[in-house]
């Protein structure tokens, strides 16, 4: 399984991914610091980044909807578009199980996935805090150790994210369409990360856990169904 994982990774060049990794996270790192540069003579009911817990929700729902829509990228890219050119037939012809296949790519997507999150996260948490340190962008005061009391939920959002990231598969299987993938994903990050002052649903890990499980499921019934699959 390794090794298929490691084809996938050497056939789908996945230079564009890491490189819009980083412009994403400049961009992320650039909004929170307006945000917190735009919020810090607010009233600290009205502040979104208030605290560090707060500025910490506003990061992961940052990231985690950037590296959701980048998933469905990937899907579209490694699934869906091959599907539709129908040059999965050709790795079909390889004397490796279809299932084994299917299941290294979502396996990649999954991890990449996962991985992303997690540094990207920690990456701009840390690089925020030392900017802020020296340029008072936010009233919130982001530490290393407060950040290290955070990795336990960062690692459990990123799981859940790439679980939940699986869904958009189920909408591009059934027409075969790309768009319908990454649109499905855009819909899906609206829907989990609605945020007002005092309240977010990205705070109420109980939902990204189960549309991870939900897409979890999928990412296993279309491994299941792959054999009896007609792709000419």
């Amino acid at each position: 399984m390794l090794n298929l994982i490691k084809l996938e990774m050497k056939k789908t060049k996945l230079a564009w991914y890491y490189k819009g990794a980083v412009i994403a996270n400049l961009c992320i790192l650039g909004f929170m610091c307006l945000i917190g540069s735009e919020e810090k003579n607010l009233p600290q009911a009205e502040m979104s980044m208030a605290d560090t817990a707060s500025t910490l929700l506003v990061l992961g729902a940052f990231v985690r909807s950037v590296f959701i829509v980048f998933a469905s990228v990937l899907i579209a890219k490694l699934i869906i578009g091959e599907y539709k050119n129908r040059t999965i037939t050709v790795m079909f012809t390889y004397p490796v199980s279809r299932k084994k296949l299917m299941a290294a790519k979502l396996l990649l997507i999954g991890g990449l996935t996962f991985f992303t999150i997690v540094v990207s996260e920690l990456t701009i948490a840390v690089i925020f805090s030392y900017l802020n340190e020296f340029f008072s962008f936010s009233s919130a005061k982001l530490t290393l150790h407060e950040i290290g009391n955070e990795v336990a939920n960062i690692l459990i959002y990123a799981v859940a994210s790439a679980g939940l990231s699986f869904i958009s598969l189920y909408f591009g299987m059934r027409k075969k369409s790309v768009p319908a993938t990454i649109v499905a994903s855009c819909i899906l990050i609206t829907l989990t990360s609605q945020q007002s002052p005092g309240f977010s649903l990205a705070s109420i890990i109980y939902i990204p856990l189960t549309l991870a499980v939900i897409g979890v499921f999928i990412a296993y019934w279309s491994v299941r169904k792959i054999d009896r699959e007609d792709v000419l």
